[in-house]
């Protein structure tokens, strides 16, 4: 026998430093993350003899059993599923091999300095790691398994502590057997009963038998039936939640549940969850669902690609359909026409069911919070999916100007001024820097609302959407304001701005200094109390959209950025002041410091970087040397 001693990743020792030295409320939960598991292995066997009936020829009736033995005071769960050979064993035991592995430790690290063990608890399961949560409760876990259809068997053994060894073994039956040497203080897991309870409480929908012992005398703990088949009369609360805690790995509660039986042409059961908190992997870039396919209660895959759109990929639950074959390939899947058409009933109705949530007033904090977790998902569907887009439209919320309440479309339209032809938006990376930003100002003044969207996504719906009942979507970073046609607010006394003339002498100056680098410089409607700020030509790039382009290379590093408007506030004092100046002096006046002072201002509060800061300090050290002369 060779054995090799290896080291965890070391995201996994973090998470073993917080098990093993964490108080926990919720012990028992690793029973249930074990036979969750146990349960997963069966299907993923039974899934594979579809197309290789040897891999359980001989042992074909899949189980899980769990075993104790007081005098060694360990509790084993056993399972003759699928099994792992040495390359699984060190990847799924040895290390967090998951793109949220980033995130993962930042949760992890906030949660400690929070202190608050059963966040710690939500994580293990949030992030499939449930098997990690045996060292709440053994001080030493073995693994004794051989994958189907291999003859070679493997131990793994840890303490958790940093290392674990991994060793071949000879005549191993096929499947998982993991061993748990219990702690001091919890020989509560070698009771039966105990046991039984609960498997009863959490586990009791699993639809392979649970079993206490082993051999003839071992006794059944659970009902061994599918829950999604049977009828919603016949389902509690609590089934339904410890379900859901199931076939999604998770630890929070369901948001909202879903359970209905299609029947017509083509007939199926779902079964399907929103959750009450984000999934780490939710904005993983492959996109994918976390729904397992049946057929028949037979499990098929949990990435059937065609099975849900990508932007209804935080479900979580089963779908089970009579109509499949049940030796279909997930390559076939993808182009499956009966699958296709699952697709669109599922789609329907959980677009319905959200419509539902998003109308009942009464609950609108439950729906804000929904939203909060998943609308930035949800706002994928608008460019991603036309036929449902409709409906889309009317589940979106927005932050806006008009205060700190989440806003309808609908609403928006309602709350519209007199003259307003277009919703208003601007985008940015935080809702707190929008409402500070300059172009904002002559908006606010007139009482005009406007959306505030900080989704990487909002800058691409945006324009596919185009507009919403008649409505053009316009950003307020763009061309002109059109604010003269909207009445409403308190217009800026005409003798409070610079005289035309004056104005004029100005811009001719400032254009000539910074014709390089701005497409032009106009006088402003949108600038109440800002001297200047910059937005973009009317068939330019959103700036926002822009400098996202840029953070991810996709213009390229030394693409030039377009030139921008530098707009300039006619009644600030500042503008006065300077084209009073030029009117006297006309072009013999010099303003280049002035000029390029007023636009690395609106570059900096745009969140742009100088390109020049060192020649920016020195014109302000000059500046401010003037002004206290």
């Amino acid at each position: 026998m060779t054995e090799e001693r290896l080291s965890f990743q070391a995201e996994v020792s973090r998470l073993l430093d917080i098990v093993a030295h964490s108080l926990y409320s919720e012990k028992e939960v690793f029973l249930r993350e074990l036979v969750s598991n146990a349960s997963d292995a069966c299907d993923r066997l039974r899934y594979a003899a579809l197309t290789q009936p040897e891999l359980s020829a001989d042992d074909p009736n899949l189980k899980v059993r769990l075993i104790v033995d007081k005098e060694a005071r360990t509790l084993t769960v056993a399972d003759n599923g699928i099994g792992m050979n040495r390359e699984d064993l060190v990847e799924n035991l040895g290390t967090i091999a998951r793109s949220g592995t980033a995130a993962f430790m930042r949760n992890l690290k906030d949660s400690a300095k929070e202190g608050d063990a059963k966040k710690d608890v939500n994580l293990i399961g949030q992030f499939g790691v449930g098997f990690y949560s045996a060292f709440m409760v053994a001080d030493r876990v073995e693994v004794l398994t051989r994958k189907a259809g291999e003859t070679q068997g493997w131990r793994w053994l840890s303490d958790g502590k940093g290392e674990f060894t991994i060793s071949d073994v000879a005549d191993l039956p096929r499947g998982t057997q993991i061993t748990l040497h219990l702690r001091e203080g919890d020989d509560e897991y070698l009771e039966e009963h105990r046991l039984s309870a609960i498997v009863r409480k959490y586990s009791d929908h699993i639809a392979i038998p649970i079993l206490f012992g082993d051999g003839e005398e071992a006794k059944p703990l659970n009902s061994a039936s599918a829950l999604w088949m049977r009828s919603k009369n016949e389902i509690t609360a609590e089934q339904y939640k410890e379900f859901y805690h199931h076939v999604g790995h998770a630890f929070d509660d369901p948001w909202l549940t879903l359970h209905w039986r299609a029947e017509g042409a083509i007939e199926y059961t779902n079964l399907l969850f929103v959750p009450s908190s984000k999934p780490f992997d939710l904005f993983d870039p492959k996109r994918a669902h976390r729904v397992k396919l049946y057929v028949k209660r037979v499990f098929i895959t949990d990435s059937a690609e065609g099975l849900l759109p990508p932007y209804l990929r935080f479900l979580r639950g089963v779908v089970d359909s009579e109509d499949l074959p049940l030796n279909i390939s997930r390559e076939m899947l993808q182009h499956n026409p009966m699958l296709a058409k699952i697709r669109a009933g599922i789609t329907r109705r959980v677009l319905s069911e959200l419509g539902k949530k998003a109308r009942d007033t009464e609950k609108a904090e439950e729906y804000a919070a929904f939203w909060e977790n998943f609308g930035a998902v949800l706002k994928e569907g608008l460019y991603d999916d036309y036929e449902h887009r409709d409906d889309l439209l009317k589940l979106m919320r927005f932050r806006s100007t008009a205060g700190d309440g989440l806003v309808s479309l609908e609403e928006y339209l309602g709350r519209m001024k007199e003259g307003q032809e277009a919703i208003f938006t601007i985008s940015g990376d935080d809702i707190e820097t929008l409402k500070r930003s300059p172009q904002l100002e002559g908006f606010k003044a007139k009482g005009v609302e406007v959306l505030l969207l900080t989704d990487p996504v909002d800058e691409f719906w945006v324009p596919s959407v185009g507009s919403f009942q008649d409505k053009p979507f316009k950003s307020v970073t763009r061309g002109g304001a059109d604010l003269g046609k909207i009445q409403g607010g308190e217009e800026k006394p005409a003798e409070e701005k610079a005289s035309e003339g004056e104005l004029t002498d100005l811009l001719v100056l400032l254009k000539l200094t910074l014709q390089d680098v701005v497409k032009d410089v106009r006088p402003s409607e949108r600038l109440t109390d800002s001297a200047v700020c910059l937005v973009a030509d009317e068939n330019d790039m959103d700036m926002h959209l822009e400098r996202l382009l840029k953070q991810h290379k996709q213009l390229g590093m030394d693409a030039p950025a377009a030139k921008r408007i530098l707009e300039v506030n006619p009644a600030h004092p500042l503008i006065k002041r300077l084209a009073e100046r030029a009117k006297a002096s006309g072009a013999a006046t010099s303003l280049d410091d002035a000029a390029w002072l007023l636009l690395d201002q609106a570059r900096i509060v745009e969140g742009e970087a100088l390109p020049d800061p060192a020649a920016f300090a020195r014109r302000l050290a000059s500046a401010m040397e003037k002004g206290l002369a």
